[in-house]
């Protein structure tokens, strides 16, 4: 690897039901608190689903001037609170001189489907006159990382991917390559999402992908065998990436090390996963090996775990095909059990769950786990946080299309 930048991560930022920052949401996915409750953006009794995961109490006035929030969908105004906390956390000041040096990548999976639906009821009822200027700048997915280049002066390299529910970790480990290549000295990235609209609540509920559960408290059930569906959740999830130079050079802290990262496709299917997780093999498989380790020194693994009759069995058949018998060895937890599913912005904030699990050798975890799957039989770290030595932590992320995302952090050590 000769050439290559070593990337460390310096800071973290997040909003999500569990809590508007890291210390919050950690706290509360170590001590098993559920992030999921009834459901309110929208108007329940015209929907099957009843529960959601959304953010509570969030105050954007706290970030950006009202009127640069009020041109942000919901999405974007997640991932600007997010993106301004990392910084902060890494002690990160963006000056004219190194701002051409840093770059943004958030991924969004539907991005703004809230002003999608309000403008489009302007436009029926009172034609196009009344539609908001800021109607296409404020719904398209890219607009994350576009606000938060301009609201933090990063000028850097600036994208966003959408990979459905891989977005996130996507655009990490996309990210991740950008500094390790030498294009940039730091990247602001992760994912965003708020996708708890009509038509997008109508639409998965259409699916027959979301639990119809009534008790919010047990809706989201990751390998149990009582799991009918996901909950849908919103939030983000911001990390900064540095190369290990700069890190050193600024004195920053360092969360740990990110060192692989892979994406491949299923050619299979719309919305279901290959059979026995085929493409989540080799996104596993890969990401493992670009880290340069063996899948014997992972000890942590943040599931993609939504709670769905098919993805919960063939993650399980993946890690097992992957990690042979150290699968048994593993701890393996779905955090979606307490934030629900935040679909393209997930991998961003289960990030930041992998890397605090590092750094407290503590893994979180899978709540509602009460009737075990004969075809589920790891460790999820059933109801209670298990703590363990944890050396390097594994994120998946599966979406839509038969995308299938993983990313890799170690222990940082000189």
């Amino acid at each position: 690897m000769s050439g290559e930048h070593r990337v460390v991560v310096t800071g973290l930022g997040t909003v999500n039901p569990l809590g508007n920052d890291v210390e919050t949401a950690w706290n509360n996915v170590v001590n098993g608190v559920s992030g999921i409750g009834e459901l309110t953006r929208v108007n329940k009794d015209e929907f099957p689903m009843k529960t959601a995961a959304e953010v509570q109490n969030f105050d954007m006035d706290a970030y950006v001037e009202k009127k640069e929030s009020r041109k942000m969908d919901r999405f974007t105004q997640f991932a600007v609170a997010s993106a301004k906390m990392a910084l902060e956390d890494a002690n990160y000041e963006i000056t004219e001189e190194n701002a051409p040096r840093i770059g943004v990548w958030i991924g969004s999976g539907i991005g703004g489907m809230e002003t999608y639906e309000q403008q489009f009821l302007n436009f029926q009822k009172k034609g196009y006159k009344r539609v908001s200027p800021f109607f296409v700048p404020m719904m398209i997915p890219d607009m994350a990382a576009g606000q938060v280049s301009i609201f933090t002066g990063a000028k850097g390299l600036n994208s966003c991917t959408v990979t459905a529910c891989a977005s996130g970790t996507n655009s990490i480990g996309d990210a991740f390559k950008v500094i390790q290549r030498g294009d940039a000295d730091a990247m602001i990235t992760g994912g965003a999402e708020a996708p708890i609209t009509n038509m997008a609540v109508a639409g998965f509920c259409s699916a027959k992908a979301v639990s119809t559960n009534e008790d919010p408290s047990r809706a989201s059930r990751p390998f149990d065998k009582n799991r009918n569906g996901f909950v849908m959740g919103e939030g983000a999830g911001v990390l900064i990436l540095e190369s290990l130079e700069s890190a050193q050079k600024r004195n920053a802290p360092i969360y740990g090390e990110i060192v692989g990262y892979a994406g491949t496709g299923d050619a299979y299917h719309l919305t279901a996963p290959a059979p026995e997780g085929e493409g989540a093999v080799r996104a596993m498989t890969q990401a493992i090996a670009d880290a340069g380790l063996a899948p014997e020194d992972i000890t942590y693994v943040n599931a993609h775990g939504t709670s769905t009759a098919y993805n919960d069995k063939f993650e399980t058949q993946a890690l097992k095909t992957v990690f042979k018998d150290h699968a048994y060895d593993l701890l393996v937890s779905s955090t979606k059990s307490m934030t629900g599913h935040l679909l393209g912005a997930a991998g961003g904030i289960e990030a930041i769950f992998s890397l605090k699990a590092m750094q407290t050798n503590t893994a979180p975890p899978t709540i509602n786990y009460e009737e075990p799957d004969p075809d589920c039989d790891l460790n999820y770290v059933p109801n209670k946080a298990q703590e363990k030595e944890i050396k390097a932590v594994l994120s998946n992320s599966l979406g839509f299309g038969g995308h299938n995302a993983t990313i890799v952090f170690k222990e940082f050590t000189e």
